[in-house]
C-alpha cells in the first residue's frame, strides 16, 4: 500500500466517500454543477458503477479504515442519479459494499442523495434491507422548485418529489428520511421557502449556497467578478458591504430569525447550527464553513478517485487527481496539493481571509468558492461578505439571548480564540 510522501502527516484521514453509482441524471437542473459548469468529464464517464468497481473500492475503503483504525466510515450514493441504478442493481451494489466492509470489521454508514423522483417501493425496499439514509433535494415551494429543478423536456419535477417524499415518510421506510438539501435562489421569499420545506417534515435542511467563483459568480453576485477583496470585510464598524450588497446574507438572516424564534426547533438547519457552533467555539463538521480537515473523497463509476465534485464549478478537470481504485491506495488522496491545502487550517487560506476577525467560523467558505483564474484557491469565498454578515448576525442573537448568563461569547478574531 502507497502512503502520503515522506514527511507529510495528514491532519485527518478518510471518512467519508462519495461514490457516483450513476453519472447521468433524469432531470437536468440548470444550475446543476455535474453537467452546467467548467468541468465536462462526466461525459466521458461509464453510465453506472459496474460490480468489479464496486467490489474494488470497497477493498481500497477497507484498506484504508483498517491501517488507520478507524471507527466508521461513511459512503454516499451520488450522481448524477444513484436511483437511476435500479433496484437489481442498487441492491448489488450495496451487497458488495457491506459484504466487504463487514468482513473487514469495518462500520459503514450508508446513505444516499437523491432528487426524489424514481423513489419507489421497489427501490425504497432494497434501502431499508440495507439501512441507507436518505436525503432528497427540494428547492422549497412548487413555484421555486420547478424553475430550476425540471425533467430534460422543461417540466418541472415538483409533483414527482412530493410523491416520492410521502412514500418516503411513510411506514416502514420513515427511519431512512434524513432531511431535504434547498439551493438558495434570492427570487424566493426566504420565509415562504422555509414554510415549504417544513411540510415535509424533514428531520434536517442543508440550505445550498449557488455555486460560484470569481471568474463565474452565482446569481445577483455579477458585480464581483474579478473583484476579489484585498482586504476583510469585517472591522469595528461592521461589515464593509460591497457595491452589490450582502443579498445572500439577507435572504439567510430573515431565514434564521424565523427558525431560531421558534418556540420550539422545527428541524435543524445544519449551516446556522454549524455558524451557532463556531460562534460559541465549539467543533465544525462540514466543509461548507469552519476550519476541519477535508475528509471526504469522490469516487466515479469508473474508480477514478477525485475530490469534492463542488471544484467542477472552477474550472475543466479541477477535481481530478489521476488516481484510481485499481492503481492507487485512498492514502495516495491525501498527498494531492489541494487535499493538503484544505487540510492545513487557517495557514492554507490566503492573506485576506489570515486577517479577518470572523477566521475560525466562515473558515473561508467552501473550497471551490474561492476560485480565481490566475490565482487558484488562496482567495476569500466569493460569498465573503455574505458570510460574514451571516456570522455576525448570528453572533448578535447568541450574545442577546446568553449575555444574562455566566456563559461568556468569545470575540471573534484571526486567532480562532
Amino acid at each position: 500500500m502507497m502512503t502520503p510522501a515522506p514527511g507529510h502527516q495528514p491532519q485527518a484521514y478518510l471518512r467519508q466517500f462519495v461514490l457516483k453509482v450513476h453519472s447521468r441524471c433524469n432531470l437536468d437542473c440548470d444550475y446543476c454543477y455535474v453537467y452546467h459548469s467548467a468541468d465536462t468529464s462526466w461525459r466521458d464517464k461509464p453510465r453506472l458503477m459496474d460490480a468489479a468497481v464496486a467490489e474494488r473500492v470497497a477493498g481500497r475503503i477497507a484498506e484504508h479504515a483498517t491501517a488507520h483504525d478507524l471507527p466508521d466510515v461513511g459512503i454516499v450514493l451520488h450522481g448524477g442519479e444513484p436511483l437511476l441504478l435500479g433496484a437489481r442493481r442498487l441492491e448489488e451494489l450495496l451487497g458488495i459494499l457491506g459484504r466487504c466492509l463487514a468482513k473487514a470489521g469495518v462500520p459503514v454508514r450508508f446513505s444516499a442523495q437523491t432528487n426524489g423522483v424514481l423513489l419507489t417501493p421497489d427501490i425504497l425496499d432494497v434501502l431499508l434491507r440495507h439501512r441507507v439514509d436518505v436525503s432528497v433535494s427540494l428547492d422549497g415551494t412548487r413555484a421555486g422548485h420547478d424553475r430550476h429543478r425540471v425533467f430534460p423536456g422543461g417540466e418541472g419535477s415538483h409533483r414527482r418529489v412530493a410523491q416520492g417524499l410521502d412514500r418516503l415518510r411513510a411506514d416502514p421506510y420513515r427511519p431512512l428520511y434524513a432531511g431535504l438539501l434547498c439551493t438558495i435562489d434570492l427570487a424566493d421569499d426566504p420565509v415562504d421557502t422555509y414554510e415549504a420545506l417544513l411540510a415535509a417534515h424533514p428531520p434536517r435542511v442543508d440550505l445550498l449556497l449557488p455555486h460560484g467563483t470569481w471568474d463565474a459568480p452565482p446569481p445577483g453576485l455579477a458585480d464581483r467578478r474579478g473583484r476579489i477583496p484585498v482586504a476583510p470585510p469585517v472591522s469595528g464598524h461592521g461589515v464593509t458591504t460591497p457595491r452589490d450588497g450582502t443579498p445572500y446574507a439577507d435572504w439567510l438572516r430573515r431565514l434564521f430569525d424565523r427558525w431560531y424564534d421558534a418556540p420550539v426547533r422545527e428541524t435543524g438547519v445544519r449551516l446556522f447550527e454549524e455558524l451557532m457552533a463556531g460562534v460559541l467555539a465549539g467543533s465544525m463538521r462540514t466543509e461548507s464553513v469552519g476550519l476541519a480537515p477535508a475528509t471526504l473523497a469522490v469516487i466515479e463509476t469508473d474508480g477514478s478517485i477525485e475530490q469534492s465534485d463542488s471544484l467542477k464549478v472552477a474550472y475543466e478537470g479541477a477535481p481530478v487527481t489521476g488516481l484510481d481504485v485499481f492503481r492507487n491506495s485512498l492514502d495516495d488522496v491525501l498527498d494531492q496539493p489541494q487535499i493538503r491545502q484544505r487540510q492545513s487550517g487557517a495557514s492554507g487560506l490566503g492573506p485576506v481571509c489570515g486577517r479577518c476577525p470572523v477566521l475560525a467560523v466562515c473558515g473561508g467558505g467552501l473550497f471551490a468558492h474561492r476560485y480565481a483564474s490566475g490565482r487558484g484557491f488562496r482567495n476569500p469565498s466569493v460569498y465573503c461578505a455574505d458570510l460574514a454578515a451571516l456570522t455576525l448576525h448570528i453572533r448578535d442573537r447568541l450574545r442577546a439571548d446568553l449575555g444574562g448568563t455566566s456563559l461568556v461569547l468569545p470575540e471573534l478574531d484571526a486567532r480562532g480564540t
